[in-house]
């Protein structure tokens, strides 16, 4: 799995012009299933990314994760976070899952960070969302669940 991580100090998601989910302080999570996932791919990523200290502690040093600071999170599935961009224009996205295994695992990811004591909101798999931020920092990291062991 694939994420793209912002620390912001508010975002919502909206479908049709309703917001669907919205939070205070924490984290934006853009997050992609991809082909060939393990299946315990959204538990592990979700453990790294409560786990990722990129919070100011009181020193003003990035040293607390959203879980120290009580901080929430926002999912929101996106598939173009599998682009490949290697040949011509258009970006291909045939290494992003297929849909249904792929709104498992997102399902998944978001209820590995409730299991970790997280508040989180949810976007719509699928559908067409706004979202809309204020990076804190700005603050952006990508992480995929293959990095690490």
């Amino acid at each position: 799995m694939r994420a793209l991580i912002q620390r912001v100090s508010e975002a919502e998601v909206k479908v049709d012009g309703k917001s669907i989910g919205r939070i205070d302080a924490g984290l934006l999570i853009l997050v992609c299933a991809m082909q060939g996932d393990p299946d315990d791919a959204p538990e592990k990523l979700a453990a790294r990314v409560a786990k990722l200290r990129i919070f100011r502690d009181d020193a003003g040093k990035m040293n607390r994760s959203v879980s120290d600071i009580g901080g929430a999170a926002l999912v929101v599935s996106q598939f173009t976070l599998a682009a490949d961009t290697r040949t011509g224009n258009r970006p291909g996205f045939s290494s992003a899952e297929a849909p249904d295994r792929g709104e498992a695992l997102y399902l998944r990811f978001a209820e590995a960070l409730r299991n970790l004591d997280l508040q989180v909101e949810t976007g719509s798999f699928g559908a067409d969302m706004k979202v809309s931020l204020v990076n804190d920092g700005p603050v952006t990291i990508w992480m995929d669940s293959t990095d690490r062991a």
